[in-house]
């Protein structure tokens, strides 16, 4: 049917119902063809007759086995964009396309060595496979790379310093989830391009060094899940566009307070700050919160976008940044990172004194986690101040106090843990709170009210107990309940027995005595009155 077309270029069928069975071989023009989705099991053999064919989509099928020898020929050479993601491929032999700009074989089944693409090649995706062994060095040789994404496979062996040469090219360097060991590459080339560097999840030891500040524009360091032992590069500070800094999971250790008397800010585009999981100590960072100008809302995100990432010169699409967080509790890879999240994790460290009252400036801040360290003293007020936050998690520490009854008026707070401190007091109650179960509170013996088992029951001081003559106390005492009772139980009967008294005469005794007693104080009046007239 297309065949009549003489003049179609671009086709998209892609995510529709369609089942392709034509194994025809095909004479239209196409430059671009799209079919994402379209139940695919095998590569279509009509392929072999486009001649011009330019662009290439066939991601998100149910491709098998390998690709084909003959797809090398399609296009004739002029092939420059080819997308193969999710599928099941298994086998991919060297590549010969000549003019090959974008190549995704990322979220399949591919295993053996790394092959080294095209020299043309500028985004090269293959993560989420099972290649393994070592990355050759010849790969540095591709001088027009700009992305490279080689996260989570099973490769292996140390990170050539070519990757250090290479960043006045690269953009994004993402190695995540691999077996690299050894040092991180020492040097970076003056002018490096670098926005997103990613080592998480490998066996580095570190250290990183200076040299990275020639990566003026980085955006996204990643190193978390390594074996990095070092002090905190106090120095990256200084980077001015740095949004997100992982390096959660090392040995790294030492106080986070900045002896430095210059006035310069430090992360002041800092949006996710993680480093949980080290050996940190001394006291919270409080010039850095100070510094945190993109959470405080005074410095501007500057994006039109939703998601952090880059687009691809070439117009081959935006490739988005991704990171693995502790939201809420739980560990969460995110594919995507939201422009607007703000995030604070110091959790899992040494860190001591107290929660400084400049937290509550971080108005815009979606999570805190500052869980097991040594911090003791109250919880701030001036947490109340931060109307965006989401989860809240203070536990294991040594805090002490109550809970300010200001929290109760966070609108999004729907994770809450102070769990095993020195807390007391009532649990504020209402609003969010009423969400929240005996888990955020428990190991605070001291805390009362829903929803721990243990009541508020407020109960008024005892008067002081009557001394005997000789200076013991009494054992027996009368709290106010008891008098209250007595007072109206007598009034009550002493009425009543009055009206019955004077309503019957009897006893006599009794009304004859309340007669003369009423009789003399009449006489008394009488007098007085007379006295006064006189």
């Amino acid at each position: 049917m297309f065949s009549n077309l003489p003049n179609l270029e671009d086709l998209d069928l892609s995510y529709n119902s369609l089942s392709l069975t034509s194994n025809t071989t095909s004479t239209v023009n196409l430059t671009s063809l799209f079919l994402s989705s379209c139940n695919l099991s095998e590569f279509p053999q009509f392929l072999k007759g486009l001649k011009s064919l330019k662009w290439l989509d066939l991601s998100c099928n149910k491709i098998e086995g390998k690709i084909p020898q003959w797809m090398q020929e399609v296009g004739n050479g002029s092939l420059t964009y080819l997308n193969v993601s999710h599928n099941s491929l298994t086998e991919v032999e060297h590549f010969q396309w000549k003019n090959i700009e974008f190549l995704d074989l990322s979220s399949n089944l591919i295993r053996g060595n790394l092959p080294i693409p095209a020299s043309t090649i500028n985004v090269f995706l293959i993560s989420n496979n099972s290649f393994n062994g070592e990355v050759s060095s010849l790969i540095c040789n591709v001088t027009s790379l700009g992305i490279l994404d080689l996260s989570h496979n099973n490769l292996s062996g140390t990170i050539s310093q070519c990757f250090g040469n290479l960043s006045n090219s690269l953009e994004i360097l993402n190695l995540k989830k691999n077996k690299f060991y050894g040092t991180i590459p020492p040097t970076f080339a003056e002018g490096c391009q670098l926005t997103n560097f990613n080592l998480n999840g490998n066996l580095l030891e570190g250290p990183l060094t200076p040299s990275i500040l020639n990566c003026i524009g980085l955006e996204v360091l990643d190193l978390g899940n390594n074996k990095i032992n070092d002090t905190f590069p106090h120095w990256l500070g200084s980077l001015p566009f740095l949004q997100v800094l992982v390096l959660k999971s090392n040995h790294m250790h030492g106080s986070l307070c900045v002896n430095s008397s210059k006035s310069s800010l430090f992360f002041s585009k800092i949006q996710i700050f993680d480093l949980s999981s080290n050996y940190f100590s001394g006291p919270l960072p409080v010039r850095y919160i100070n510094s945190f100008k993109a959470i405080i809302n005074l410095e501007k995100i500057g994006s039109t976008v939703s998601y952090m990432g880059v687009n691809d010169p070439r117009g081959s699409g935006f490739y988005t940044y991704s990171i693995g967080i502790v939201m809420k509790g739980q560990d969460m890879e995110l594919v995507k990172i939201f422009t607007m999240w703000m995030i604070i994790d110091l959790s899992n460290n040494q860190f001591e004194g107290g929660i400084p009252k400049v937290i509550g400036k971080l108005n815009l801040l979606k999570g805190l986690n500052l869980s097991h360290n040594n911090l003791n003293g109250g919880i701030p007020t001036s947490i109340g101040n931060l109307t965006n936050l989401e989860w809240l998690d203070l536990s294991s520490n040594r805090l002490s106090g109550t809970i300010p009854i200001r929290l109760a008026d966070l609108p999004f707070l729907s994770s809450f843990n102070v769990s095993e401190n020195q807390l007391h007091g009532q649990i504020p109650q209402g609003k969010q709170f009423n969400t929240f179960g005996n888990d955020s509170y428990e190991g605070n013996r001291g805390l009362c009210g829903f929803p721990v088992s243990k009541g508020c029951n407020i109960i008024e001081p005892a008067p002081p107990n009557v001394l005997e003559k000789d200076g013991s106390k009494s054992n027996i005492t009368f709290g106010w309940k008891v008098v209250l009772i007595g007072y109206g139980c007598g009034v009550v009967l002493g009425m009543s027995v009055g009206y019955v008294v004077f309503q019957t005469g009897k006893p006599k005794w009794l009304v004859n005595l309340v007669e003369i007693q009423h009789e003399k104080k009449r006489r008394r009046k009488s007098k007085d009155g007379s006295r006064s007239n006189g």
